[in-house]
Parts: C-alpha cells; sequence; structure tokens
C-alpha cells in the first residue's frame, strides 16, 4: 500500500516552501482537496460558500454535489473582486470563500489590498486557488500563511510541472486545519506511482525553472502577434499560461480553429466573458502553428 501520509513527498514540499510537513495535505488532484474542505468545513442544507464568476468551475460544482448554496457575486469588468458587495452577501453561514488567483479564465492577479481585506473581515476560510501562481510574478499567498489562521492555499503540480495526469493537488493550511482534513481523507487517495513521480519531478527545479521560463516567453511572442489580428477586439492582462481574448465571434473562430486541428476554450457563455476565446501557451512548435493559423484567419 501506499504511504497514507505521503512522508517522503511532504519533506520535501516543506522543504521547498518553507512550512511544515503538518501544514501539508496531498490529494488525488486539487479537485479532492476542494471536496474536503466542502465536507469538513459545511453543513449540507445549511451553510453557504461564496464564488466569484467567472472563476474555476469545480468550486461551483462540488457546492452543489455537496448539497451547499453558491453564493455568486461577479468580479469587477476588470476581473478584481468587488470586497463591498462580496461582504454583503455573508451571513452566519457562510463559510468558505474561494479566491481563484490567477484567475481562471481570465488570468489575472487579485489585488493584494483586496484579499488583505476579505482575509481581515471574512469570518469564514479563504481558499486561495493558486495553480497558476508559477506564471506570475507575483509572490505566493504561502508567505503570509501564518498571519491569517482562516487561510487555506490550494496548488498543484498539474500545470507549471507538466504532470496533470498523475493526479496530485497540494493544500497549505494551518496545523488546526489540516489535522481536521487528515481524520476524513481516505487513507490511500495519493497512489506511489503518484508518489514516485511527483518525488522525481521535484528533485529537478532548474529544469522546471527553464520550462517555465520557455512558456512566459512564448506568451510574450502570442501577445504580440494578437494585437495584429484583426478579429481580436480585446487581450486581457495575463499572468497565467494562457490568454483570454475577445473576438468578433468566438464560436465562428473557436470552429474554424477546430477545423484546423487547433483546440482552445470557448469561454462565451461564461460571466462577463461574451465572445471570449481562451488561448493556452504551449511548445514553441505548438504556438508557431497557432499563429500561422490566426494570420490566416
Amino acid at each position: 500500500y501506499p504511504d497514507p501520509q505521503q512522508s517522503n513527498l511532504k519533506s520535501v514540499l516543506a522543504t521547498q516552501n518553507k512550512v511544515s510537513k503538518k501544514q501539508i495535505l496531498l490529494g488525488n488532484g486539487s479537485d479532492e482537496v476542494l471536496d474536503l474542505i466542502f465536507r469538513a468545513f459545511c453543513e449540507p442544507k445549511v451553510d453557504n460558500v461564496i464564488t466569484l464568476p467567472p472563476t474555476y468551475g469545480m468550486y461551483g460544482v462540488l457546492a452543489n454535489l455537496n448539497n451547499i448554496e453558491n453564493r455568486e457575486v461577479l468580479l469587477s469588468s476588470d476581473f478584481q473582486p468587488k470586497v463591498e458587495q462580496i461582504l454583503e452577501v455573508v451571513d452566519a453561514c457562510s463559510k468558505i470563500l474561494f479566491l481563484c488567483s490567477p484567475n481562471n479564465p481570465s488570468g489575472n492577479s487579485f489585488s493584494d489590498d483586496a484579499v488583505v481585506k476579505l482575509l481581515e473581515n471574512f469570518k469564514g476560510l479563504v481558499v486561495i486557488d493558486e495553480a497558476y501562481i508559477d506564471f506570475s510574478e507575483k509572490e505566493s499567498w504561502l508567505n503570509r500563511l501564518s498571519d491569517y489562521p482562516n487561510l487555506i492555499i490550494t496548488q498543484t503540480l498539474s500545470k507549471a510541472f507538466g504532470l496533470a495526469g498523475i493526479r496530485l493537488g497540494i493544500c497549505y493550511a494551518s496545523e488546526e486545519i489540516i489535522a481536521v482534513l487528515n481524520k476524513i481523507k481516505p487513507p490511500y487517495n495519493v497512489n506511489e506511482l503518484t508518489q514516485q513521480r511527483a518525488l522525481e519531478r521535484l528533485s529537478e527545479p532548474e529544469k522546471i525553472k527553464g520550462e517555465i521560463s520557455s512558456i512566459i516567453e512564448q506568451r510574450v511572442k502570442l501577445l504580440e502577434v494578437l494585437v495584429d489580428v484583426n478579429f481580436v477586439e480585446k487581450i486581457y492582462p495575463t499572468e497565467a499560461n494562457f490568454i483570454l481574448i475577445k473576438v468578433d465571434d468566438a464560436n465562428k473562430r473557436y470552429d474554424e480553429l477546430i477545423a484546423k486541428g487547433i483546440v482552445i476554450r470557448n469561454r462565451t457563455t461564461q460571466p462577463l466573458c461574451e465572445n471570449t476565446l481562451r488561448l493556452t501557451i504551449g511548445t514553441e512548435e505548438e504556438n508557431k502553428k497557432l499563429i500561422e493559423v490566426l494570420k490566416q484567419l
């Protein structure tokens, strides 16, 4: 059986991130971590959580699965949290606030001021989902973990580490929160092959840094080209490994790209995202193909 506490893996993560092993919980992807947070801290049919669309879709899915009311407060037009409005919808049963920063699908990070105000004024748990933090120049909120007992940070090996297939999600929080989550997690939730592959990958930090730099370099190149594409109406600022663009007709452009063998995300049905497409930054070769096709269109 795999080590139920993933001790070797936690030791490496603790050292690299300057936290205690007792402040880490590992899950079968971040989705399991998020589900455990719901199950540990929310009473079905009674409690509520707050999400800020457009955002990662699983918060809403998990709220639904766990029979928890999801109170949505739209982000502002520049995709920042509306702090006053968020605090207005809070009541005694508001248990969790989800902040995705850098945000998916918009790509921007939330302002530090807004996050601090929410951490200080929201009486429940504040979960900051940092799936894309490695592509941002901003520091992780991990450095502030000891300042805020209600702060939970989730990260993943699926994005910058390129290991989406092994399903490894990471949760950092106070020892007290982690102890509660440990009591309800399945004993063997992270299999042995995942643990071994994660350790292998974490042992090559310089290689990972190089790969991240290359993605950021490709992001810059793609941004330069997008400015001259005639059907692109707006390019949103990004600190992730993708770019959100507003186009003349998202459905049409999506179909055209699919026909050329390029799969992107059509986000036009999400709030504040009418006629937007999300382009993930690929390898240099993939990027070249995308740029070529965009120029043809």
